[in-house]
């Protein structure tokens, strides 16, 4: 029983959760702000969790599962962020009119897109403080260009 248990409960941790940034319907309850901001506090968490990983990492054997923890915990959120500019402003904030009327900046906030989902991905894939500040100061450039102005 207690086998079935902690198997369970492994594939459970493993088991990405579904997120989603919008459900994709006009609803004008999500602004680009809102989720922006939610982009960044993601941000904080890799940060964070990246530093307690390497910390951690210094004694491997005697911090396994707060290792564990940390590094579903820093995944979760790079894949939150990826999730939530291919789904919310890929989806729906990117016109493709925009493309027409001013493909430079159509094309300038495509690669921001896509640049941001590697920086993201990469900070997945490791916890190298350089990935974490380019995927700091992308978030920042990316905010400048989606963000609305107040």
């Amino acid at each position: 029983m207690k086998k079935t248990f902690l198997a369970l409960l492994s594939v459970a941790l493993i088991t990405p959760a579904t997120l989603s940034a919008h459900c994709q319907i006009p609803c004008g309850i999500y602004d680009d702000n809102t989720v922006i901001k939610s982009m960044h506090t993601d941000f904080e968490t890799i940060e964070k969790a990246s530093k307690t990983i390497i910390e951690l990492s210094k004694d491997p054997a005697q911090n396994a599962h707060q290792l564990t923890r940390w590094i579903i915990n820093k995944e979760s959120h790079a894949q939150s962020i990826q999730e939530k500019v291919l789904n919310y402003f890929l989806a729906q904030r990117l016109k493709l009119g925009e493309a027409t009327n001013d493909k430079e900046a159509y094309l300038a906030k495509l690669q921001l897109c896509h640049q941001v989902i590697v920086a993201a991905m990469k900070c997945k894939q490791s916890t190298e403080e350089a990935n974490v500040e380019i995927l700091h100061d992308l978030l920042h450039k990316f905010e400048e260009h989606f963000g609305a102005k107040q």
